[in-house]
């Protein structure tokens, strides 16, 4: 779990886990952190490790107005968290991103979302190893496909052998009410100490100019 993996082997083993029981909200609608006008509003689809990392990082991002934390990329229905770590499920750790596409770009969350991970590591991040914690770029159309594409080309142009998945997306579980916004709310708890809160001021040293 992933407290106690933290405490035991804070810095050299931290999985993105959880003993918490709380129950799982059945559906996106029955968890709001806070009010948004969804108005004029996009939304995009990521994986790329733990996803209390991610939700940082996206959060830090101008012109993102909420991430939710959730599982996407599976074949089962109304996949647990429990359900999902054992990889039996398929899907992945992914975050759901709110923005406002008048201030950030899809490209420029490409960008992000690139730029803010081991891009040719392939089933995890760092420690945090599995297929739930492999990185995946979601697309919604072909323009988005084409912009993920093209990154990636990039990407390999210049010697990186992205182990991203570059997926169409099909759906959004949403996650555990307890898993939302974990770093805002858990800024002590050991793995957010030595994993989460290192990697995301590694993003912001590197973008500082996409900083809210």
């Amino acid at each position: 779990m992933k407290y106690l993996l933290s405490v035991l082997f804070a810095f050299s083993l931290a999985a993105c886990q959880s003993s918490d029981n709380q129950s799982r909200p059945s559906d996106h609608e029955s968890i709001s952190k806070k009010e948004i006008n969804l108005e004029g509003k996009s939304r995009a689809y990521f994986a790329s490790g733990c996803f209390w990392c991610v939700e940082a990082v996206f959060e830090s991002v101008n012109g993102v107005e909420e991430v939710y934390n959730g599982y996407s990329g599976g074949h089962s229905k109304n996949p647990t968290y429990e359900a999902s770590n054992t990889g039996s499920t398929g899907h992945a750790e992914a975050v759901e991103v709110i923005y406002n596409p008048e201030v950030v770009s899809f490209e420029t969350l490409v960008t992000v979302y690139f730029g803010s991970q081991n891009i040719e590591q392939v089933n995890g991040q760092g420690n945090d190893r599995g297929s739930q914690y492999r990185s995946i770029a979601f697309y919604q159309n072909d323009d988005e496909k084409l912009i993920i594409e093209k990154q990636v080309k990039a990407l390999e142009m210049e010697g990186f052998k992205v182990g991203s998945e570059v997926m169409k997306f099909e759906k959004f579980w949403m996650g555990e009410e307890y898993h939302q916004d974990y770093e805002v709310l858990h800024p002590n708890h050991p793995y957010i100490q030595a994993v989460s809160i290192p990697r995301l001021n590694a993003f912001k040293a590197k973008f500082p100019d996409l900083l809210k």
